[in-house]
């Protein structure tokens, strides 16, 4: 008997422990049970009808805990530690709890529990069930929304662009008309008329590629694409301009890199960045044009002896329509979606557009998109050489 004295009162201790230990934490110790959200009180069917859906679902006990929960509810950030996380949500489960009426809400909610960790856009529908639960469900329209502001902004823009232009001919046409008798003034009137038909036309152009290839199917039709035809085709077509404003333009870099995608585009693009370039050049100046295989990237840069851009403005010089001196594009003919183009043709080519440039001392436009190897269909002994590189032994 003396044995197992120890063991009794080693037993008696344990359970008084276990007992003050209860008493002591019985509110941690509930919460806890709820904190993982359970299918308690969730028939099997419902969660399997819940799962289905698509929208976010949320089914919430008559204490506010989460029953249920879809797995887009937790990467939303609506739920965190089996609670509803977000206030404008709890507040919206609150009134439907006290009224007892279905409600339907849109709701710009915090992306994260941070500061400035932006916003999305939710439609919510709140709705109260029996035994006090609440069935929440969302679905996200940031997408939509912003595109939606998108095309807004875009409608507006291009119509005040297009006004311009077309004041600038109707105003022109009725001092023309007037001054019909003077054929200086008819020449000088007409020689701006012609300047404003060339920057409308432009303007469509422009408007035109950009619609084409905010299509879904712009690259459906993907090709190989020799990069030094693109360079050269884009050349050519500035080359009238670099003559007239004496600007030298150089072509250079590594030969024979090919893409996959399309070349009118590429070289809408290139053109594009030339047309920029050429723009921002002073007379006697020189711009520059070299590709480069960087891995598996390849390297289009546009180089310009031009006055730079301010670090402000490289933020934005992407943008539709964005104008860092608005005076100068008005004289040289800018209409701003230049460069927007070009990030968009390097976006659908799976690239991307980046901007080198410090004021004063230039700028360097790089289109970079991935590298691809033109397939073989002949063997190494049969291969013709390429033009000016000799073969190897």
């Amino acid at each position: 008997m003396e044995g197992i004295w120890p063991f009794v009162v080693v037993a008696l201790v344990g359970a008084g422990v276990g007992v003050l230990v209860r008493g002591f934490f019985p509110v941690r110790a509930r919460r806890a049970a709820v904190v993982t959200p359970t299918s308690q009180g969730v028939s099997k069917d419902a969660r399997e009808l819940l799962r289905a859906l698509r929208s976010t679902v949320l089914v919430l006990d008559a204490n506010g805990d989460v029953l249920q929960a879809s797995p887009s509810a937790y990467s939303y950030g609506l739920v965190r530690s089996g609670r509803v996380a977000l206030a404008a949500v709890s507040e919206l489960v609150e009134r439907v709890r006290a009224e007892g009426q279905p409600q339907d809400r849109e709701l710009s909610l915090p992306r994260g529990p941070l500061a400035g960790a932006g916003e999305m856009i939710f439609q919510l529908r709140v709705v109260p069930l029996t035994g006090g639960r609440i069935l929440v469900v969302g679905d996200d329209h940031t997408a939509a929304r912003r595109l939606d502001q998108v095309r807004r902004d875009f409608v507006a823009n291009v119509s005040h662009e297009l006004k311009t232009p077309v004041g600038a001919l109707a105003l022109l046409s009725e001092t023309l008309e007037e001054a019909a008798d003077d054929p200086v003034a008819v020449r000088r009137f007409t020689a701006q008329m012609r300047r404003e038909s060339r920057r409308l036309t432009a303007l469509v152009q422009e408007i035109i590629d950009l619609s084409r290839l905010q299509e879904p199917d712009a690259l459906v039709g993907s090709e190989l694409v020799d990069i030094d035809a693109v360079v050269a085709e884009a050349a050519d077509r500035v080359r009238v301009e670099a003559e007239s404003r004496r600007i030298t333009l150089a072509v250079g870099g590594e030969p024979g890199l090919h893409v996959f995608g399309d070349a009118d585009l590429l070289t809408t693009a290139v053109r594009n960045l030339l047309d920029n370039a050429l723009r921002h050049s002073d007379p006697l100046g020189r711009v520059s044009v070299g590709v480069a295989r960087d891995g598996d990237k390849v390297r289009i840069a546009v180089v310009d002896q031009g006055e730079g851009i301010a670090p402000a403005q490289q933020e934005r010089i992407f943008e539709r329509f964005y104008r860092g001196d608005p005076a100068r594009a008005r004289r040289t003919g800018g209409t701003g979606l230049g460069l927007s183009i070009v990030k968009h043709v390097a976006a659908d080519h799976g690239g991307e557009a980046e901007v080198w440039s410090k004021p004063g001392a230039g700028s360097t436009f790089t289109l970079v998109l991935p590298i691809a190897d033109p397939p073989t269909t002949a063997s190494p002994d049969t291969t013709a050489p390429t033009p000016g590189v000799p073969r190897q032994p």
